[in-house]
Order: C-alpha cells, then structure tokens, then sequence
C-alpha cells in the first residue's frame, strides 16, 4: 500500500481557548474530526484522511494538546476530560463550523464518547475505534462483570484487576515522572516494542492460542490481563511486559511513518500525553452529571478482535445497545490488533465511510 506522506494534507495552527492546537486537514464537504490516542500523533490517521476526503469530506485530523505542535500546559489539570472535549468544540468553532461527526481511536475515543456524550448540540456523530462507549470511568473497564458502565472510580478498578502485589498500568503511569523516566531512557526502542506488542503481528502466548478470547470468564480474563503489559509487578517497569519488535517493523508500521512518530516524541517528551491518565478520577467526578445518560447522537463502534481492549472492555461493548441507543453498527476485525485504522485500513475506512453515507441519506 502507498503511505500518504504528511505533506500530502494541510498543515495549520488554530487558536482554541488560549491554547495552540495544531492539524493537518483534506478535503470540502461536511466536518469529520479525528483523534488519536496514546502515543501517537495525527498521522496515525493518514489513510482515513485519504479516503475521507476521497469521498467529500473535510476529513481534519487535530493533535491533542501535550502532542506534536500543539500546546503542552504544566498542569496536570489542565489534562481532565473537559478541557480535552472544550479543545475538540474549539477546533470545530475555528473551522467555521457549527457541527461534525467526531471520530477518535485509543484516548481519542475516550474523548469523542464524552465529546459527543456532553456536546450533541455539536457533535451530531461519533465513532469510536478500539474504546467502546465507557461512561464516566472514561476506560470502559469494570472490575465486576454486569456493573453499569462508568459505576466505580478508575483507581478502584485498577486495584481490583491488578489484585494483590501487581500495579495496573493506569497506576503506574499516574505517578508523575515514573513512566517518563521509563520511556526516555530509549523513547525508539520502547516505542517499538509497544506498537508491537499491541498488535496482531505479535504472537499470542501459548496458552492462548486457539482459545476464544471472547468466552473467557472474568477470572480468566483478569488472569491474562495480569500476565500481559496491562500489570506490572514490584520493582518492574512498563517495558518489561512488552514483547520485543522484530528488527523490521511489520509492513503496516514503515520505517519512514515510526520515524516521524519516534522525532515527535522526542521532541515534545511523553508528560503531556501521560497527563490524560493522570486525571482519569477527576475525569470521572467531572462526568457525574452525565452517568446513566446515553449518548443521544448516532454511533459506530469499530475493534481489533487480538486488541486487549476489545476483551477487558467485553461488558462496555455488551451494554452498547443501551447507553448508545442509536448504534449503528459494532465491528470486531479478526486478526486486528490495538492499531486498528493502521493494521486493517480498508476495512476501518469502509466502516466510517458506511456510518458516514448513512447518516447523511
């Protein structure tokens, strides 16, 4: 497949609410807003930016603040979810809009849920890829199957997948310095094990293979989760639970695309971005006015069957038909890992665009 390359899409810089928030845009027609997650940047969106404007959309796909050229505020506060849905509103006001289908995969999905969970008046859509819809916890994890989604407060859920001696990750990261101190010692080579540990091009353990992740129990689940880069144990650190990346990076990461990934981060530094978790329990108080509610605009949902989130986020995705009761469709790809509109473009971009026409006809 040919690699759009970033000069391929238009390049600004927005004023938004006393920050800078920097996007690459392509194409005339009506307003579709792209987030990415975590770590990543607005390439990761490359391909859909293609056909979304192949297609007659103003496909724009923003950096979140703490990434590339967009703003990096100190405060961890300046992180919590309402910013980060106010920056979205922001960008969509800049471009002279008054509404857009917001679409975000990983944290960006988090975001477009509570976007268009809080802001219908602007969001007449969402699509979340990889993070089904996930209430006020923002995660879509419970640590009890059956619970409604969003009831206990993230750091309790953490506690209770992790158990006794392990950190779940979100903890660990929430301690401000400890992952940037991790990740800077080698931002390249912990940014490959990464992306590939989360994909399908990585081998599964071999007590996993040929099980069907979808009908393990929750104690089963909570047993993989343990075992995989989800949990750490004492006196380790994230990477440990990585796998290592082969030396050729598989054929849906190119050199050239981790490159520019690897110089952004390397340059902006990974504490803005690691400030999204660490307001995930004021995220959740910020979003009590809203538990319970649905989302009261159209939704499409689509996953990586090998994506760990798609089996700790199983009840999020059940419970989909109540709290998003205009769903259009939830997809689950086979043999998809985390990186699900870089792993499996095609598919991901006929999703959108299915979602798109159905909405607009």
């Amino acid at each position: 497949m040919t690699q759009p390359q970033p000069s391929d899409f238009n390049s600004s810089m927005l004023a938004v609410g006393g920050q800078r928030i920097h996007i690459c845009a392509a194409g005339e027609g009506p307003l579709v807003l792209l987030l990415h997650g975590f770590p990543e940047s607005w390439y990761s969106w490359r391909h859909q930016l293609v056909a979304l404007r192949d297609a007659g959309y103003r496909a724009v796909a923003m950096s979140g603040r703490g990434y590339g050229r967009s703003s990096r505020p100190a405060r961890i506060a300046d992180y919590r979810i309402t910013e980060l849905v106010g920056d979205c509103v922001g960008v969509v006001r800049a471009l002279g809009a008054s509404t857009a289908v917001i679409v975000g995969h990983d944290w960006g999905a988090q975001v477009a849920w509570a976007a268009a969970w809080t802001r219908p008046d602007v969001f007449r859509a969402v699509a979340g890829v990889s993070v089904p819809f996930p209430g006020r916890a923002l995660t879509g994890l419970t640590s009890r199957s059956g619970l409604p989604i969003g009831e206990e407060r993230p750091t309790d859920i953490h506690r209770a997948i992790a158990g006794p001696g392990l950190t779940f990750y979100m903890d660990y990261i929430a301690e401000p310095g400890r992952a940037e101190k991790e990740i800077e010692q080698d931002v390249r080579g912990w940014l490959r094990d990464g992306y590939y540990s989360l994909s399908a091009s990585a081998p599964l353990p071999p007590e996993l293979r040929g099980v069907d992740l979808t009908a393990l129990d929750d104690e089963a689940i909570a047993g993989v989760l343990r075992g995989a880069a989800t949990c750490i144990p004492p006196g380790g650190q994230w990477r440990d639970r990585f796998l290592s990346a082969p030396d050729v990076l598989p054929d849906w990461l190119p050199e050239e695309v981790f490159d520019f990934y690897a110089r952004q981060l390397e340059y902006t530094g990974f504490t803005g971005a690691l400030n999204w978790y660490r307001c995930l329990d004021l995220d959740w108080e910020l979003l009590a006015p809203y538990a319970h509610q649905p989302v009261r605009v159209p939704g499409m949902y689509v996953a990586g069957e090998r994506d760990p989130v798609t089996i700790w986020c199983r009840d999020a995705i059940s419970q989909m038909a109540k709290t998003v009761p205009e769903l259009h469709a939830s997809r689950v790809l086979p043999d998809c890992g985390h990186w699900v509109g870089e792993e499996r473009p095609d598919e991901t971009n006929a999703a959108l665009l299915d979602f798109l026409e159905r909405l607009d006809h």
